[in-house]
């Protein structure tokens, strides 16, 4: 979901601070530095000036010192920096992986200034949900990212789609009546599970529910069957790969040979595909992920990024006012146009709506009924480092009885969320 490169790996930005009760008097010196990790590719090399430029004009006494990370191995990364005496101030952090990090009871408890000074009650729940522990916040939602269908306008056009499709079943016939002619109707591989957990909530089912503190996957309920069943018939207009995930291949590269009509990611795949075959640039539309009723898009998985500030930075409090500006409307709006994200709150989703063809159809399924993150559990990463969903789901794309594979895979998922 990451869209633009960035030149450097490190940079220092001299920046101040909100004016606010977060500064911290008595250091011993007037500068405060504020270290920050940002993750690889978040945000333009523009974007960090435009915001560095503004607090050096209003506040010069703050120092911010920014770090790009890579993803592989963050996790470890960021749990030995909660740990050490030499935290950073901020670090950017997937919003599904905020649970395992506040189980460490390594970072600040954010909820005042949640309730107080940043609008919390407007949050997309798919980035604030997975930030509140126990009714405690500790992640502060930054941008959301999703899926939409992105489709190839020129073989729409010789098939004579004059209509996007509005519902499930316009979108079956659709990708029935383009997977001819050599093209592929879409583009799905068999164990792209994000997509199948906002069929799965779009039908009114969970992957996992908590009850008394205890968790239960729930992959074998009517309502995820009945999921599962939309996802087999989808994925058999077109030759995805029923055994492995949409990055082997790399389903970029396989929409950029020409011969597929739609494929379902978010909209920073279009930058790949258009870099693999150029010729496509100018070529590529976008739509929300058509859900049940017309006019209502589909429940979507809501990616994106919160920012955490650990316990053992050392300055705490001046952290809380540089994320309070980044979560701030007038930031959010300029970020939300640089890298055609999502906003965080739902009121401000109406600008993106206005914006370019793939951020409206993004910011559609973001704010859809029943878009959300993950189960809010500090073992949901075993989850997805075993992942029982994906051998589910081929299971029942090469013939294995649904009913049958589900009840495994939920006791697998069951198993993952209990802790040892």
């Amino acid at each position: 979901m990451k869209i633009r490169p960035l030149q450097p790996s490190v940079a220092l930005l001299c920046a101040a601070a909100l004016t606010g009760c977060g500064l911290i008097p008595g250091t011993g010196s007037d500068t405060r530095t504020v270290r920050i990790w940002l993750m690889k590719d978040s945000v333009t090399d523009e974007f960090l000036d435009r915001f560095t430029k503004q607090y050096k004009k209003d506040h010069p006494s703050v120092k911010l010192e920014v770090t790009f990370q890579g993803w592989n191995g963050i996790g470890e990364k960021v749990n030995a920096a909660l740990k050490s005496k030499d935290a950073p101030e901020i670090i950017e952090v997937g919003n599904t992986q905020v649970a395992q990090y506040a189980e460490s009871k390594a970072l600040t408890d954010l909820t005042l200034e949640s309730v107080r000074d940043l609008g919390s009650e407007d949050w997309l729940e798919g980035l604030a949900a997975p930030g509140n522990i126990n009714g405690s916040q500790f992640g502060i939602p930054w941008y959301a990212a999703n899926r939409v269908v992105i489709y190839n306008k020129d073989i729409f056009a010789e098939a004579g789609v004059k209509k996007l499709p509005k519902t499930r079943e316009e979108w079956l016939t659709l990708s029935k009546n383009l997977n001819r002619d050599g093209n592929q109707g879409i583009y799905l591989s068999g164990q792209d599970w994000y997509t199948l957990t906002g069929f799965i909530w779009e039908d009114g089912g969970e992957l996992a529910e908590e009850t008394a503190g205890s968790w239960e996957g729930t992959l074998h309920t009517p309502q995820a069957l009945k999921a599962m069943s939309f996802y087999k018939k989808l994925q058999s207009h077109g030759k995805g790969p029923k055994a492995s995930d949409e990055r082997t291949p790399a389903q970029e590269g396989v929409f950029a040979t020409g011969k597929v009509a739609q494929m379902i990611s978010t909209p920073s795949s279009a930058a790949v595909i258009e870099k693999n075959n150029p010729q496509l640039k100018g070529k590529l539309g976008y739509f929300s992920i058509p859900g049940i009723k017309a006019n209502k898009p589909s429940a979507v998985f809501i990616g994106g990024s919160d920012l955490i500030i650990p316990e053992r930075s050392k300055e705490r409090g001046t952290a809380i006012d540089v994320v309070a500006a980044l979560a701030s409307e007038h930031w959010q709006k300029d970020l939300a146009r640089t890298m055609n994200y999502v906003p965080n709150k739902k009121s401000l989703g109406a600008m993106v709506a206005d914006g370019p063809e793939s951020a409206a159809a993004m910011a559609a399924g973001a704010r859809a009924g029943g878009s959300k993150a993950t189960p809010n559990s500090p073992q949901w990463a075993d989850v997805e480092g075993n992942n029982p969903i994906k051998a589910y789901m081929t299971a029942v794309l090469t013939g294995s009885d649904p009913k049958e594979a589900a009840e495994k895979a939920s006791k697998s998922i069951t198993a993952l969320l209990t802790p040892g």
